[in-house]
């Protein structure tokens, strides 16, 4: 099977076709369904010819709190966090563990983010990736407005691959819960939208605890199948900043679909 699939790749254009992935995993335990996943489509993959490169942040005891320890240069002055990160990223002089991060992004042409959901976020571990990583002056701050599409991470692909205790009905339009959509827009919209990276729909896989052996065979095929198309599916459809928002960043009277509301606004 692997080498029927390696053999697709390995004719002239194969370098053209063959990217680079980074994942970033979070779970502490390395025998859950997340590092389980993780695994999977590090191996799909590797043998659809693409380069990948894993951040398995409880393995690399990441430091999920950002604090003045990020900025060696800062000395005494106060940690006005923006203006911090912005100068710092200037300088080139960001923790160690931080620009070894964002040279993962920067060599990345698709991010997929792996993560169970806890208390409707991503785990504090990966906030804390996020919050380290993508600093003012890098992932957003040009001199243009958002998206950042001519930015550092501009023109990647991003693909939210998650598990859920809760069932699917739960996470719908009338589940307790809201529609997943909702629930992961601030990845989505706020932090993969935002910094000029093509969010695709995401993977979800929900009842997770109760999943038998059977159904995590069936769940891998179909997380197989989405793998397939990382770089082919169309992305997200969001709206841009400059084409559809007055100067208060408030949706243009008009521009929405007959009926939409919440955050179905501010898809084209």
């Amino acid at each position: 099977m692997t080498e029927a699939r390696t053999g697709t790749n390995t004719g002239p254009n194969a370098e053209a076709t063959r990217k680079n992935v980074l994942i970033v995993s979070a779970h502490p335990d390395p025998r859950s369904l997340t590092a389980s996943l993780t695994s999977f489509a590090e191996e799909e993959l590797k043998a659809a010819g693409h380069r990948v490169r894993v951040s398995d942040l409880y393995a690399m005891k990441w430091r999920s709190g950002l604090d003045a320890d990020d900025f060696p240069e800062l000395g005494g002055d106060r940690l006005l966090v923006q203006d911090v990160q912005g100068r710092a990223t200037r300088e080139g002089s960001l923790a160690a563990d931080i620009a070894a991060e964002q040279e993962k992004v920067r060599w990345a042409d698709a991010v997929i983010l792996q993560y169970p959901l806890w208390w409707f976020s991503v785990p504090a571990v990966m906030k804390g990736w996020i919050d380290r990583v993508f600093t003012f002056g890098w992932a957003y701050g040009a001199e243009h407005p958002p998206p950042y599409s001519e930015g550092a991470l501009a023109g990647r692909r991003a693909l939210v691959s998650v598990t859920v205790g809760a069932r699917e009905g739960a996470f719908s339009d009338r589940g307790i819960h809201g529609r997943l959509s909702d629930v992961l827009y601030p990845v989505q919209h706020g932090l993969f939208w935002f910094s000029g990276m093509a969010p695709l729909e995401p993977f979800a896989l929900f009842d997770a605890n109760e999943m038998s052996d059977e159904e995590g065979e069936q769940a891998k095929r179909a997380y197989a199948e989405r793998l397939k198309g990382l770089f082919t599916d169309a992305p997200v459809p969001f709206r841009r900043l400059d084409e559809d928002y007055d100067h208060d960043m408030r949706l243009l009277p008009g521009r929405e679909a007959p009926g939409a509301s919440g955050t179905d606004l501010h898809l084209r």
